[in-house]
């Protein structure tokens, strides 16, 4: 009975200890959208990705002008091919809007691959200068208010401008 009793105060005092740890917990947070978009890194990987929708949307141009005009010049001779020409010339139209809607498809998905690819720097870099950030000012954690839903953040923790002044953005 003696020994239980121990136990539950050893149990007690590690709950007391433990909720102390947790109140000198510092909290801050950042939006790291709003940090990567400071970034020159961000504003370089910005124009890239411009620059490689804009090559796929240009092929795409190509693409549906071709079959547009394809299709116009099977209207106009329509009436007056014979049903083989016809069915072969509505089988290339068939095959490509297929080609043009798997184009369409496969520039998506390698947009998402792109972005991906020259935001992972980034974001990199912008956490570890949040880290360092963190631990030179005796941070616990710091929170993504982009993403964290606060419905009250004080000014004193936003890490902001510390992490700004770590990456040399003015």
């Amino acid at each position: 009975m003696k020994n239980n009793f121990r136990i539950l105060v050893a149990f007690f005092a590690m709950l007391i200890l433990a909720g102390s740890n947790v109140n000198a917990q510092k909290i801050g947070y950042v939006d790291l959208q709003e940090l990567m978009q400071l970034m020159p890194e961000y504003k370089k990987a910005n124009t890239d990705m411009e620059a490689f929708g804009k090559s796929l949307e240009d092929e795409l141009k190509k693409m549906s002008d071709e079959f547009q005009k394809k299709v116009a010049d099977y209207q106009k001779g329509e009436k007056t091919m014979p049903e083989a020409i016809r069915n072969v010339k509505q089988q290339e139209l068939q095959d490509m809007q297929t080609r043009i809607q798997d184009f369409q498809q496969s520039a998506q998905e390698n947009i998402r691959k792109k972005e991906a690819e020259l935001l992972k720097p980034i974001i990199e870099k912008a956490k570890g200068a949040i880290a360092q950030v963190a631990k030179e000012s005796g941070y616990t954690y710091i929170m993504d208010s982009s993403v964290a839903g606060f419905l009250y953040k004080p000014e004193e923790t936003n890490v902001l401008a510390a992490v700004k002044k770590k990456l040399g953005i003015l």
